[in-house]
């Protein structure tokens, strides 16, 4: 069927057909403008759409052959065409979680909803387009240093679609991280208690470097806290002194329980828990 319509009317479209294919096969998506920096013309692109080559998805954002494009298309299309003018977006916090096997948590009755992480804003037209899925956008500029954001070595891939570029999302060592700076607004102390519960197998090394990295004095003492409630094995090979927690009571659980050894304030039932 995708050969029909690639030689469908291909008098007109004869010229540019194979650069389009090439630029933006199935499941993916492009603006018109990244589209012009590849050499495509307007005229071009305005003819691909006439003639259903091009499918537009929304104003200036187009797909190829056909509509459905699911969040992963989205996101590696997104990750594209970022990374050609220098910005990192990456999907991470709970979404790495998932995409890492470590989250079973469902919102029921609500859209998925996929976390990403950059620099600055996300680009504009993602919030033009109509998708079952919910794209929130979190800024790195209080927690992680621009060489860390998507640095290879805190980076896993998503292979979603052969031959296709694949999903870049936040090793769980970094996600971790990232999901407890929006703690207890965006997540819960459980939530974020039963996701570290899972967190068997963490790396020292990566850890070490993420936490000597990391800017968020809350993100560091609430993963300390955290993760002492377990006391996996990873966890004796940190050396708390190594780290900057800052200076001074932190108040997260408004109303809650001072924990005295890292010196934030945590749900009375989760401090009197640990205690017993």
């Amino acid at each position: 069927m995708v050969n029909n319509l690639i030689s469908k009317d291909e008098g007109v479209k004869g010229a540019y057909k194979e650069p389009l294919k090439a630029l933006l096969p199935y499941g993916m998506l492009a603006t018109k403008k990244w589209l012009a920096d590849q050499g495509l013309s307007a005229h071009a692109i305005d003819n691909a759409v006439k003639t259903e080559t091009l499918l537009l998805l929304a104003t200036g954002v187009y797909s190829q052959y056909s509509r459905s494009v699911g969040w992963e298309g989205v996101v590696a299309s997104m990750q594209r065409m970022e990374h050609a003018k220098g910005r990192a977006i990456v999907v991470g916090g709970l979404s790495a979680l998932s995409l890492s096997g470590l989250s079973q948590y469902l919102s029921l009755g609500k859209q998925p909803r996929i976390h990403l992480y950059a620099a600055g804003k996300l680009p504009t037209w993602l919030a033009r387009l109509s998708l079952p899925v919910e794209f929130e956008g979190h800024s790195v500029s209080k927690l992680w240093p621009d060489s860390v954001l998507d640095n290879k070595s805190f980076i896993k891939e998503h292979e979603w679609e052969a031959e296709l570029p694949p999903v870049c999302f936040s090793c769980p060592e970094k996600a971790i991280l990232e999901l407890l700076v929006d703690l207890p607004d965006g997540v819960t102390f459980e939530h974020a208690d039963e996701l570290m519960q899972g967190l068997v197998n963490l790396s020292p090394r990566k850890l070490d470097a993420l936490l000597k990295a990391c800017k968020s004095v809350k993100a560091k003492r609430l993963f300390f806290w955290l993760a002492k409630r377990q006391n996996y094995p990873w966890f004796g090979k940190l050396n708390v002194e190594d780290y900057d927690l800052g200076s001074g009571k932190r108040v997260v659980a408004k109303g809650g329980k001072l924990d005295t050894d890292y010196l934030i304030t945590v749900p009375s039932h989760m401090a009197e828990g640990r205690e017993g």
